[in-house]
């Protein structure tokens, strides 16, 4: 069995065909659902890319082992799936960016990583100055060059000409894109595929009982000062920007069956977390904000002998992937683990009804070293992130700790520091009436906290597998 890890970032569900999405075209990934299963209700563990990469090749949500930071990524001595699969006799092949180990960790879990650049990522930001309404905006001109200029484009075309070059042994293709992250920006013509005009409702700004942070971010940002309009654009340009590594993963996907490797290769398709690309006035995405818009991401497997078309519309985890891949390579776990493998559900299983998605966001006051710092890293007030990371230094208050707990109907968002949150995600899957504090959803949120204590009692650290010895050696240790 070899396997495919296709992970474009920063794209949400409902942002996809095959989601439920009325305009945007996603052939291919569509196609790879009707081959293999769709998680209707897939969750990240961390709504910003680097601890949720961490999770999702772990089985460890982000507090276990301490990586809730950008800056906090897996060191040599943990495990992790692509660890497990190189020992394994996988020639693991990386074509993307990094945001998951620390450098001294590559040397043990793939056999070579890669960073292709080609022309660029994105075109140039629309903005003329501090003054203009649009310079924390991200929404930006299209990509000046073809569809196979782009560095997404020159990873995926990296990682197929692997494929043509015949591989002879199991392999493992991981690919972490960088679309749909912004700035909003693809080449022509995704990125003016989508007319503002025909888009789906955006949710307003201004939501009533939203947390403060909402508010903060738009007017640091200027976003408050960005009219409708362009709001709807940022909105459509992200379609376009899905709807290109829509493409990429067709162009991929033709040749890994052009290859005949259709029959023995597992395919995960998934993404890291989403984007906020206009709701909620909003963009980019927030450490402590786990809105479904930033949190539910697709994931669609197919792998060789699966039910084709199959849908779990029950509550899972983006890091499930790493323990069904290894039950699939015929791997056991060497560390403990909370991720559930899905292959039952590859073969046409039904979710499990019962289970809860849990994801966190955020830090204490007191984890400075945590916190994004434009003083540390030289940022000035031209970078994008300038007043992002300003934000946090002067408002910690503003990425608090945060978790979050999602059932088969319910979703609690717990804060140390400001505004919780609860909805009832069948009558509101658009989250605009937190219910919170109302009485007569007090019984729902008193189960959903009880889960959240039960939560972090089991997870709450890990031990190894292996046992130190408990006694002193008779000839003693150290010198007399």
């Amino acid at each position: 069995m070899n396997f495919v890890v296709f992970l474009p970032e920063q794209m949400r569900a409902e942002s996809v065909g095959c989601y439920g999405h009325p305009l945007i075209a996603t052939p291919n990934m569509d196609r790879l659902a009707a081959e293999g299963t769709r998680f209707d209700q897939c969750y990240v563990q961390y709504p910003v890319c680097g601890p949720s990469r961490c999770s999702l090749f772990t089985g460890w949500y982000p507090h276990v082992n301490g990586h809730r930071t950008l800056w906090h990524s897996l060191r040599p001595h943990e495990p992790n799936t692509l660890k497990y699969l190189k020992q394994a006799g996988y020639d693991v092949r990386w074509w993307g960016k990094n945001d998951l180990f620390a450098l001294d960790s590559f040397a043990d879990s793939v056999t070579r990583a890669e960073t292709p650049w080609a022309k660029g990522a994105w075109g140039p930001m629309k903005r003329t100055g501090p003054d203009d309404p649009l310079y924390d905006s991200f929404l930006a001109e299209p990509f000046d060059g073809g569809p196979w200029e782009t560095c997404d484009a020159a990873r995926v075309k990296s990682a197929i000409d692997f494929l043509r070059s015949g591989p002879d042994k199991p392999f493992v293709i991981y690919l972490p894109l960088l679309y749909a992250h912004p700035p909003y920006s693809a080449p022509e013509p995704w990125h003016s595929m989508y007319d503002p005009k025909d888009l789906p409702q955006r949710r307003p700004a201004g939501v009533p009982d939203k947390p403060a942070f909402h508010e903060l971010i738009r007017q640091t940002r200027g976003l408050d000062r960005l009219n409708e309009q362009t709001l709807d654009k940022i909105a459509a340009v992200y379609l376009g920007m899905i709807s290109y590594s829509d493409w990429l993963l067709g162009e991929f996907m033709k040749v890994l069956s052009e290859t005949g490797h259709d029959d023995d290769t597992t395919v995960f398709f998934a993404s890291d977390h989403g984007d906020w690309a206009g709701d909620y006035g909003l963009v980019e995405k927030w450490h402590s904000a786990l809105d479904d818009t930033l949190t539910r991401v697709p994931m669609v497997i197919r792998t060789p002998g699966g039910k084709a078309g199959h849908v779990v519309d029950t509550p899972v985890e983006l890091f499930d992937i790493s323990a069904t891949a290894l039950e699939l390579a015929g791997i056991e776990a060497q560390h403990t683990h909370f991720a559930q493998s899905l292959v039952p559900q590859l073969h046409g299983a039904v979710g499990d009804a019962d289970r809860c998605a849990f994801a966190e966001g955020g830090y204490d006051t007191h984890e400075r070293h945590c916190f994004e710092d434009p003083i540390k890293f030289g940022w000035t007030p031209e970078d994008l992130y300038y007043q992002k990371a300003l934000l946090q230094q002067t408002h910690p208050d503003s990425v608090a700790r945060s978790v979050m707990v999602r059932d088969a109907t319910h979703k609690l968002i717990y804060r140390t520091t400001g505004q919780s949150e609860l909805y009832d995600m069948q009558q509101d899957p658009r989250e605009l009436c937190n219910i919170y504090d109302k009485p007569e959803a007090a019984d729902v949120r008193q189960r959903l906290e009880r889960r959240l204590l039960d939560f972090y009692l089991h997870t709450s650290d890990v031990t190894p597998f292996d046992e130190d010895p408990r006694d002193i050696p008779s000839e003693g240790i150290g010198q007399a």
